[in-house]
């Protein structure tokens, strides 16, 4: 059975993430400032922001009413059931860099290559966090 192209499976009640670039051209600066002072740190900095930047380009997330959807191109590569989520956190919010989610039998870190507005408003409809009562809290 083959998977229906992207543009079949966002539809009105699912939501695809746009690509946020900021990460992979901060580091493509980084690599090219670094290189002036170690070539090698710069060349091996630069390599991983142009694979960022290429994973940005063909990687999408797309929030259906049941899952988070990775798709790789018009190929839907994993699915993650929203049943199966114990909590999610972006890191970082001033630049948010990274994007964590923990399942019952697994945790994941992606990289933060969607845009972040979109990311915390899907999270917060598919798959809200529970609010921590006053008792729960502590100074």
């Amino acid at each position: 059975m083959t998977n229906p192209p992207i543009s079949a499976v966002t539809d009105t009640q699912n939501i695809a993430l746009k690509p946020f670039y900021p990460i992979p051209l901060t580091l493509v600066i980084l690599g090219l400032i670094l290189f002036l002072i170690s070539p090698v740190a710069g060349g091996l900095v630069s390599v991983f922001a142009l694979f960022l930047a290429y994973q940005t380009s063909v990687i999408r997330l797309v929030f259906t009413a049941t899952n988070l959807d990775v798709y790789r191109g018009a190929t839907r590569i994993r699915q993650f059931p929203y049943h199966e989520w114990q909590n999610w956190q972006i890191f970082w919010r001033p630049l948010p860099i990274l994007f964590y989610f923990k399942e019952v039998k697994s945790i994941h870190f992606l990289p933060m290559l969607f845009d972040p507005q979109e990311l915390t408003m899907a999270l917060q409809k598919y798959v809200p966090l529970p609010q921590s009562s006053p008792s729960e809290t502590k100074s």
